[in-house]
């Protein structure tokens, strides 16, 4: 009897190490078929799994209550397990190279644990190599064990899309691969116990690991087009979403829009790949080009935010902003990476006050990353712009009559050195819609000054 057959059996236990958007998912997943010990460094995550809240908002608090796996922070669990999927986010550095301390850690913490016969997974985004050349010494040297004797590696990307309640693990193709034919079969038919899309035998774990950067790195280029196509139509006076809705019609056009590129995948990864493309002597043309117009969008929104003030006669030192959405996507709490803060800092810069709402993220969470206190609805008021940042479920309820009562009325003018409000001066307040969630003839017909990418 294999491995594959004494998981399926429950003779032997799946351990996932890291549990956050695409540990936690994976984990309550195989409970439902497998034993499974869910191990994360953080005794406060553990703790709020055991007590069924699930901070992701992946899975739910009802599942999470109802599931089977076995939450520890204690590494010496990791023992009881045979086969282990590491899912530890892989960040960048301030510099944009990559981050490996996280699955160098849980490497050494895994290593130390780890039993003869096991097989180790990783999920987590690395460039090429890294599983081989990096994580797979670690494991011998913490262990003492042999890799390929006594103990084998494979190399399986996550593609879990947060907030996303349809294309879900369940439902995507997996990727797979092993360091020999034995390991590739094992690891392909574990994940075929929950992946009911099946899975895709790479031939190598390099070839795995290439083809995860390169899907967000494909997306990120997309999503680069789109913006700079943005930009140039804007100084065109062109609305790009109309442009856009007419190109569509076409049945071979990409479907992309613009937008701010964060969070943990799209707006990381491929710095992973352009940093492996340096390391053997290639500077990257496109890669970069599109990172580098994704990275500045923040400040690109704020600056324009700005102009429509100084258009409406507002006086930018003091203004008050309305910023609605801070996660770096919609319906998801993560704030890993989000671009919504370039917006911030931003307006930070001329004097411009950011009022933060956002239904989804945690408070604790963004007070300790970004040292930003997220306001009640009640606080909203008074304000000189609205920004709808992120377009969550919670907003898309919006009306008019709902915004324009967070407006203060207030406008400057400017009378020889004299500088006064005058509310008759103009009659128009400015509501910048990043992603045109609204409508934007109904808002010019509710006298705001409306501007989209």
């Amino acid at each position: 009897m294999n491995l594959y057959e004494e998981i399926k059996n429950k003779q032997r236990k799946i351990s996932v190490i890291g549990l956050g958007y695409v540990g936690l998912p994976l984990a309550v997943s195989f409970s439902k078929v497998v034993d499974v010990i869910g191990f994360d460094i953080s005794a406060d995550k553990i703790e709020s799994y055991i007590q069924g809240n699930d901070v992701t908002k992946e899975v739910g608090n009802k599942a999470l209550k109802e599931t089977t796996v076995y939450f520890t922070s204690k590494e010496e669990d990791l023992k009881e397990a045979k086969f282990h999927i590491v899912a530890v986010p892989t960040p960048i550095n301030n510099d944009k190279t990559p981050n490996l301390n996280p699955v160098i850690g849980a490497s050494k913490t895994l290593g130390r644990n780890l039993t003869q016969g096991s097989i180790v997974v990783y999920e987590s985004t690395v460039y090429p190599g890294v599983t081989e050349d990096i994580c797979i010494p670690i494991l011998e040297k913490e262990s003492g064990l042999k890799c390929g004797v006594d103990f084998k590696v494979g190399y399986s990307p996550e593609r879990i899309n947060p907030g996303d309640k349809v294309n879900r693990l369940e439902t995507i193709v997996k990727v797979v691969s092993g360091m020999d034919e034995e390991s590739l079969d094992v690891i392909a038919k574990v994940y075929e116990l929950v992946v009911q899309a099946g899975v895709h035998r790479a031939e190598s774990i390099k070839v795995a690991e290439a083809a995860k950067v390169i899907e967000n790195a494909q997306r990120d280029i997309n999503i680069a087009f789109m913006n700079e196509l943005s930009i140039i139509f804007n100084k065109l006076d062109i609305d790009t979403k109309s442009i856009l809705d007419a190109a569509r019609t076409k049945w071979n056009f990409l479907n992309f829009t613009p937008g701010l590129v964060g969070g943990h995948c799209i707006g990381v990864d491929p710095y992973y790949l352009t940093y492996k493309a340096e390391e053997i002597g290639y500077h990257s043309q496109i890669i970069l080009a599109g990172r580098k117009i994704n990275d500045n969008m923040g400040k690109y929104v704020a600056e324009n935010t700005v102009k429509l003030m100084i258009k409406a006669d507002k006086q930018i030192k003091g203004a008050k902003v309305a910023i609605l959405g801070l996660t770096f996507k919609e319906n998801c709490p993560d704030v890993r990476n989000t671009k919504v803060i370039d917006i911030i800092n931003e307006l930070r810069e001329y004097g411009v006050e950011a009022l933060v709402h956002d239904p989804q993220a945690d408070r604790k969470e963004v007070m300790e990353q970004y040292n930003i206190e997220l306001k009640n609805e009640a606080d909203i008021k008074d304000v000189d712009a609205v920004i709808l940042a992120v377009p969550h479920e919670e907003y898309k309820t919006l009306n008019y009559t709902k915004i324009k009562e967070l407006y203060n009325g207030r406008y400057a003018h400017i009378n020889g050195n004299t500088l006064t409000l005058d509310k008759e001066f103009i009659h128009k307040d400015v509501l910048v819609d990043i992603k045109g969630l609204l409508d934007r003839k109904e808002a010019e017909e509710n006298d705001l000054l409306y501007w989209r990418l």
